[in-house]
């Protein structure tokens, strides 16, 4: 018999702009004699100043929401939470859009540059924490993820309870997904295409690469409309969802996606507050049925890709400094 693992006690401690509280749960076996010793040893040895310092303000709370003591013993499998000083972010000064919102989800057409969720350093500018803000919904949760430089259509859930029915929709490849970009035209090359290859994602690695073995990442290519400057306007429908799949496919048929700092090769970052050139490609389509409610949905976001448009706005559009990011 499956022994079914006890969830974590709820958060003692508030959100703060939208953001969770860190939780940590004290391993079942080690060295520690106090809390805090696990806690500068976790969070790195130059951490000690800070950690010290949340201890003597009462701000790592145990599961009671009482504060922890600065020299608390070590109780393995304990629960303590607590607030990161999060450092300074460059707003992303684009608006998010609701496409769609019942009670529920919410689906949202998200724009170039904001991280789906808190990740790396893009925490409070992540459209989960501006959506928790703004609509006064804690408890909201990403039913899926967009790559930052990527715009378009994102499904997050209400209720903490129906997460995983609408997960599952994605994970069991429910959800119909068709997105659109502008890259070279290859005219010698027959479309449409199919690619199979298999994706590797390292951690700590910024891009994505094709190695041999069993294909986990498939997707429908082909374009569909012309510019006499050599571009085209791509429809791409993704069968799996590897991380930054279609990037990595458009790249390896000749065509990269316009405005792709990693493929085919890694440039340096795009700086956090550099907002020229957004990458063109964009979640254009959402189609699942409801897996709560029935109802069928049939998503468009509005967005029009600037490159097709007008290329020389895109091309050469303005930057607005900040400090370096690394969140491709």
């Amino acid at each position: 018999m499956t022994r079914r693992r006890t969830p974590p006690p709820p958060s003692p401690l508030p959100q703060q702009g939208g953001i969770d509280a860190v939780r940590v749960r004290l391993p079942g076996e080690g060295a520690w004699a106090t809390v805090r010793e696990h806690l500068v040893e976790r969070l790195g040895g130059a951490r000690a100043g800070a950690v010290d310092g949340m201890l003597a303000a009462g701000l790592v709370v145990g599961a009671d929401g009482a504060a922890v003591a600065p020299d608390a013993a070590y109780v393995p499998g304990m629960f303590v939470w607590f607030h990161r000083e999060l450092p300074a972010e460059v707003p992303v000064p684009f608006p998010l859009e609701i496409v769609y919102r019942d009670e529920h989800i919410v689906v949202v057409d998200k724009p170039h540059f904001l991280a789906t969720t808190p990740r790396g350093s893009h925490v409070t500018e992540s459209a989960l924490a501006r959506l928790r803000r703004d609509l006064a919904l804690p408890a909201l949760g990403a039913a899926h993820r967009l790559d930052r430089l990527t715009a378009g259509l994102v499904l997050f859930i209400v209720r903490p309870e129906e997460r995983g029915a609408y997960q599952t929709l994605f994970r069991d490849r429910r959800v119909r997904k068709v997105y659109e970009a502008v890259a070279p035209h290859d005219p010698a090359r027959a479309w449409p295409v199919t690619v199979r290859s298999r994706i590797l994602k390292e951690r700590g690695v910024l891009a994505a690469r094709e190695v041999p073995g069993e294909p986990n990442a498939v997707s429908h290519i082909e374009p569909a409309e012309y510019r006499p400057a050599g571009l085209a306007r791509y429809r791409l429908v993704p069968e799996t969802g590897q991380t930054h799949q279609l990037r990595v496919h458009m790249a390896a048929l000749g065509v990269p996606i316009l405005g792709d700092p990693l493929y085919p090769e890694v440039a340096a970052p795009v700086p956090a507050g550099d907002f020229r050139r957004p990458l063109q490609l964009l979640a254009r389509e959402l189609e699942f049925t409801d897996p709560v409610t029935g109802t069928e949905h049939r998503l468009r976001s509005g967005r029009v890709l600037e490159s097709w448009a007008s290329y020389g706005s895109w091309h050469d559009g303005p930057a607005a400094a900040g400090p370096p990011g690394v969140d491709q």
